[in-house]
């Protein structure tokens, strides 16, 4: 252990502890008390040869050594309150108090002594206080102004010194003070290598966690400009934070959102903690999700502490400034966004079962109702004394009635199948234009006794194609039943076929009562009935569109409704030609390949086999039988 070692530890031991956490303040501390405690031991080892060599001292001698108590006492308030401002008033004091008894004594503002009263500012510069290095300039000025008038008016005793003792005096004063201003300059050049070499240890330290943090730190003027900000930012939006500096970041947030991203800033600069979520846009090349645009991100800002390490009296009309940490938060946002809609679907699903319920107990307690009723009626026929067309009547309504329950039963069944991917398509050859003519004769007696005009526009030369026949017939029924259901008395239900490249497009418009824009959007999900002042005037569980949605889809097609509240409903149906089931197309491909018929191979084509010819047989018949248009009026 080194000499310099034990006193650097003996005067840590007299440290306040408020400097001891502190490494610059324990430096200027040690500063501080080093130098007047060796001075002052110094002086006291030195005063038995000063005697020896002097002998008898002089009033002015003595009182100049005693004097040296001061710096021992001053190391001891500074040791004991902490008080380094303090301490270096007391110690300019004690240092002007001392030049002024001896200047005064040995000839005033001429004296050897009176020289040292330019160290009195430069020591008080050690103190890293504007406030203690003004005083102690005003301090030395006052004394010096002192020294001048009190010679003038001649109230200083005469120095009774030769010329060559003054010249020796001024000599070891001038050297004196210059060893002492140039003690003072190394300790404030070592006080500075202190305070650059603590400085670059907590900048390499903040910069360590900055370029380590997956945050972004930034701090910001009051109108948003960004005065710096953290590497982070180039691994969070995928360009250098250089390019973010200024309103680089302002430019960057989303529209919608900049008013929230100035007004956080704003308030916080007032004083205020704030927290705003703002979507910001990234280089989409840099981006570890793919091509993501924008990304959301959370911000939490709060004022700078301008006061920490800076004078307190520093000037108060300097813009306030924020400091500010931004996380991505897009992954929370799409967890936030999947509950959300999970949330939705159990609520739309909530509400489904309530319509289902609802729907079920009147489609299937209606007919039920009427099975009953009417058996029992069949069972008392001898006492109610019926007769043979009143039993068939009954038995004919007993039947229709078992019907339609078979028919809700099958729609459910359908539609449980069609979700769960059960359903399957037995493709095969049949002719379009004999099927939808089929189906239209079927519901053109429902249609004539509503009062409503069903016209069914087939054209001779729809080719054959190839799906299942009988989905196909149920797309057709579903979709014209909902058009008549939904037209009032005197209306209009049209059904027309047409091939448009390698689709048949097929189109049921009406002039019912239409759907609303509202409820347009939510058309073709199960037990969804649209309308709230017919949903109840018509029977049925809402399936219909459902099936018939799904049974396109199935099919690789399209389905699209268009309709006005109150003016009609058009719902374009498009199908391909040539239906290829997904266990026929190729593994590796994942999109339907739809091969186009031209009419003229259809038309020319010799179909093989007992099935082929009956399917020619019948298409052949059907183009001669039934015109074009077809208006079954009522």
């Amino acid at each position: 252990m080194t000499v310099l070692s034990i006193i650097r530890d003996c005067l840590d031991a007299l440290l306040h502890p408020s400097a001891r956490s502190d490494a610059l303040m324990r430096a200027r501390h040690r500063a501080f008390m080093a130098p007047r405690l060796l001075g002052s031991l110094g002086a006291f080892a030195a005063f038995p040869v000063y005697l020896a060599m002097r002998g008898a001292p002089s009033a002015v001698e003595v009182a100049a050594f005693a004097w040296l108590i001061a710096p021992i006492l001053l190391s001891w308030f500074l040791s004991r309150t902490g008080r380094y401002e303090g301490a270096h008033v007391l110690s300019s004091l004690a240092l002007a108090g001392l030049i002024m008894a001896v200047a005064g004594s040995t000839g005033g503002i001429e004296s050897f002594a009176a020289v040292w009263l330019v160290v009195v500012p430069l020591e008080a510069a050690l103190s890293a206080s504007r406030r203690v290095a003004a005083f102690a300039s005003l301090l030395a000025l006052s004394c010096a102004g002192l020294l001048i008038l009190l010679g003038q008016l001649g109230w200083l005793p005469s120095a009774d010194i030769s010329a060559a003792e003054r010249g020796v005096l001024m000599a070891c004063g001038v050297v004196s003070a210059t060893l002492y201003a140039a003690g003072l300059a190394f300790g404030a050049q070592s006080l500075a290598r202190t305070s650059m070499a603590l400085l670059s240890r907590e900048e390499e330290r903040y910069r360590l966690l900055a370029r380590n943090m997956s945050d972004v730190i930034s701090r910001h003027q009051r109108n948003g400009a960004v005065q710096f900000i953290s590497p982070a930012a180039e691994a969070m939006l995928g360009l250098p934070a250089a390019q973010l500096l200024g309103h680089g970041l302002f430019d960057r947030v989303h529209v919608a959102d900049r008013p929230a991203y100035l007004t956080a800033l704003s308030d916080a600069a007032r004083g205020e903690v704030r927290s705003v979520e703002f979507r910001l846009r990234r280089e989409a090349d840099g981006s570890e999700r793919g091509q993501v645009d924008f990304l959301w991100v959370q911000m939490r800002c709060r004022p700078v502490d301008q006061g920490m390490g800076q004078d307190p009296h520093r000037d108060l009309t300097r813009e306030a400034e924020v400091v500010a940490v931004m996380r991505d938060v897009t992954d929370h946002k799409l967890s936030e966004q999947a509950l959300e809609q999970a949330r939705s679907a159990a609520e739309a699903a909530d509400a489904a079962k309530t319509r289902f319920l609802a729907t079920m107990s009147h489609e299937l307690r209606t007919p039920l109702n009427a099975i009953i009723g009417f058996s029992e009626m069949i069972a008392q026929e001898q006492a109610l004394m019926l007769g043979a067309a009143q039993r068939r009547e009954y038995a004919q309504l007993i039947n229709d009635s078992g019907q339609h329950l078979l028919s809700v039963v099958n729609g459910i069944l359908d539609m449980s199948k069609m979700e769960s991917g059960n359903f399957e398509i037995a493709s095969e050859p049949f002719a379009p234009r004999a099927s939808l003519l089929h189906c239209c004769n079927l519901l053109a007696l429902k249609a004539r006794e509503n009062g409503i005009d069903l016209i069914t526009d087939a054209p001779h030369d729809l080719p054959v194609m190839t799906g299942d026949p009988r989905a196909f017939k149920q797309i057709v029924l579903n979709l014209v039943a909902n058009a008549i259901k939904f037209t009032e008395r005197g209306g209009q239900v049209s059904v027309s076929a047409a091939v448009t490249g390698s689709q048949l497009m097929l189109r049921i418009s009406d002039t019912g009562v239409g759907i609303a824009p509202d409820d347009l959007q939510r058309i073709g999900a199960p037990f969804f009935q649209a309308g709230k002042t017919y949903q109840r005037r018509h029977e049925g569980t809402g399936l219909g569109l459902s099936i018939v949605k799904s049974l396109v889809a199935l099919h690789l097609g399209e389905l699209t409704v268009q309709s006005r509240l109150g003016e009609g409903t058009a719902v374009t149906v498009k199908l391909p030609l040539v239906y290829t089931p997904p266990q026929a197309r190729p593994a590796e491909s994942k999109i339907a390949t739809l091969t186009p018929a031209l009419r003229q191979e259809f038309q020319g084509q010799e179909f093989q086999g007992p099935q082929g010819q009956e399917l020619q047989d019948q298409a052949h018949d059907q183009s001669q039988d039934q015109p074009a248009l077809v208006k079954k009026s009522a």
